[in-house]
């Protein structure tokens, strides 16, 4: 089904028209989330990892 470069442009067009674009406080509160959930789980893997390295030098010493 191919479709000309322009038609394609306003079929597009036509799409983002019906969006329902997030408020700035709806970006602002996900984002917060986001770089929290984020954080947390670097964390706890950094805090895995570093257990696991101490006992894997525990083991080979």
């Amino acid at each position: 089904m191919a479709t000309t470069p322009v038609v394609f442009l306003k079929e597009t067009r036509d799409e983002l028209k019906k969006v329902v674009w997030p408020t700035r406080d709806e970006v602002i509160r996900l984002t917060s989330v986001v770089i929290i959930v984020s954080v947390l789980v670097g964390v706890f893997l950094g805090g895995i990892d570093y257990i696991l390295t101490n006992l894997l030098t525990l083991l080979i010493k």
